[in-house]
């Protein structure tokens, strides 16, 4: 039994018993309907984020407790009728006091060796998310819509913001420059914490666009449901309680997107971007007419699009159609004669801010940032600088006892590492084949799968380099 409803299932009372108290101590809401449509389980959640009394919901038909759903809009009964499994949909409904409940769901059948099937439904609450999003959405409009947008973009980079005297930084720089007096989509490649989107808006602010908008967008903070609205657009009708609001492509008209974390966007999705690119029109959401936009796409990734393509993360068609032109970003630590310089600036930063006197970093200081290897890149650098100066008094220099604190000891973790490997993977030839293989497989990707450029690299001949892939099957 639970909540009054035989669940006909094979259990005994103790397990209905603890069936009921797992299902009220999670963090998703449960509903359950049988064949009739007739609520069998309803669980505290569930209920909290509808807003229901329980004893009003169960052993009652869906569509009398939920008069604004139907056969058609209910994932429920869509799936008690087609017994097919619906996974991350987004639901919008009114309760029977009127008051709006957004949910993503995922749906499946359940299936009786009698013929029966009920179905179960687990739900997210995004109602506070969807509302801030409404309201980012008109304040957005608001900022676009606006003759003075002018005074906005002066807050956007330029690459005179890029700081760095470092070979490698510097032909970035060239090449971004260079690609800036084109329309051409690009796709920038870099570690987190490099400044993509320091070079993505420096990219915008020397185009012929630079008077139109910059949006930039994150596509791993949403569910693909939200984030294809928030891209496309919506119309009034598509469905339940969709307003008339266009998407980021309409209010980036004549400027750039940045798409951030592309490769976590969702298959379905890239493939949608990948039409709007190829054709320059959207479809807004529940809207039946194409929207022809001029927007010039800035895509990042903090992961090679070798590997994000193999790993299914990235659609191939998709990454040749954003890599147009391809910059890959250098870490901190392969640039580690910027540190003192960026430190430098970074400290002129905070001395304006807090409106200290700090005159630099001391001898010691200097030599620790060289060793360390900065895995949240500049952006962690700041932060360093930042938290040394809050806490510096007195002093005039950061010395190490003020940033120990805020590095993390990766000497002693490197060791560990080292150490346990060594234990975990036994003979010599076996050790030295799997290096082998992951510093081949890793120069393949940086060179994107160019065999006489790996080779270089690799400083092997070419003949070499493809005895080592057949050896190790690499493909």
């Amino acid at each position: 039994m639970f909540g009054g409803v035989n669940l006909e299932l094979n259990i005994d009372n103790n397990r209905g018993k603890h069936l009921a108290v797992i299902l009220n101590n999670i963090n998703e809401g449960i509903h359950v309907v049988n064949e009739k449509g007739e609520t069998v389980i309803y669980n505290n959640k569930m209920a909290e984020l509808e807003d229901m009394d329980k004893e009003s919901v169960i052993g009652k038909p869906l569509l009398d407790v939920f008069p604004s759903l139907d056969e058609e809009n209910s994932t429920l009964l869509r799936t008690l009728h087609s017994g097919e499994k619906i996974e991350n949909k987004q639901q919008e409904y009114l309760n029977k006091y009127g008051e709006k409940i957004i949910t993503i769901n995922s749906t499946i059948p359940i299936k009786f060796e009698n013929g029966k099937i009920w179905a179960l439904e687990v739900a997210k609450d995004i109602t506070e998310i969807k509302n801030l999003y409404n309201k980012i959405n008109i304040l957005q409009d608001k900022l676009y819509n606006n003759d003075d947008f002018e005074d906005d973009e002066d807050s956007l980079y330029t690459f005179s913001d890029i700081k760095g005297e470092d070979p490698k930084l510097k032909k970035v720089i060239q090449y971004a420059n260079q690609a800036a007096k084109t329309d051409s989509s690009i796709l920038i490649v870099g570690d987190t914490g490099t400044g993509k989107e320091l070079f993505a808006q420096s990219i915008h602010n020397a185009s012929r666009r630079r008077e139109k908008p910059f949006i930039a967008q994150n596509c791993a903070a949403l569910p693909e449901n939200l984030l294809e609205g928030i891209l496309f657009g919506t119309r009034k009708g598509g469905f339940t309680g969709a307003v008339n609001r266009n998407g980021l492509f309409e209010q980036a008209n004549g400027g750039t997107l940045l798409l951030d974390e592309i490769n976590s966007m969702s298959p379905t999705l890239q493939a949608k971007l990948l039409r709007v690119l190829q054709t320059n029109k959207v479809r807004p959401v529940g809207g039946d007419e194409e929207i022809k936009v001029d927007v010039r796409i800035i895509a990042t990734t903090n992961t090679p699009p070798i590997k994000a393509i193999r790993s299914g993360d990235l659609r191939e068609d998709l990454y040749y159609r954003l890599a147009v032109v391809l910059l890959y970003l250098p870490s901190l630590s392969e640039r580690k004669e910027d540190i003192e310089l960026l430190s430098n600036y970074f400290i002129k930063k905070f001395n304006r801010k807090f409106a200290t006197r700090v005159k630099g970093l001391s001898k010691e200081v200097i030599n620790l940032f060289k060793k360390y290897e900065w895995p949240g890149n500049v952006r962690q650098l700041e932060h360093v600088i930042e938290g040394a100066i809050n806490i510096l008094g007195n002093d005039n220099y950061i010395k190490k006892e003020h940033v120990e604190s805020f590095l993390i000891d990766i000497e002693e973790e490197k060791k560990d590492s080292n150490q346990k490997k060594i234990q975990d993977e036994g003979k010599l030839p076996d050790m030295i084949d799997k290096y082998e293989k992951e510093i081949i497989i890793n120069t393949l990707d940086e060179t994107n799968w160019n065999i006489t450029k790996a080779a270089e690299k690799l400083g092997i001949k070419r003949q070499s380099l493809q005895y080592r892939i057949d050896k190790y099957e690499l493909k």
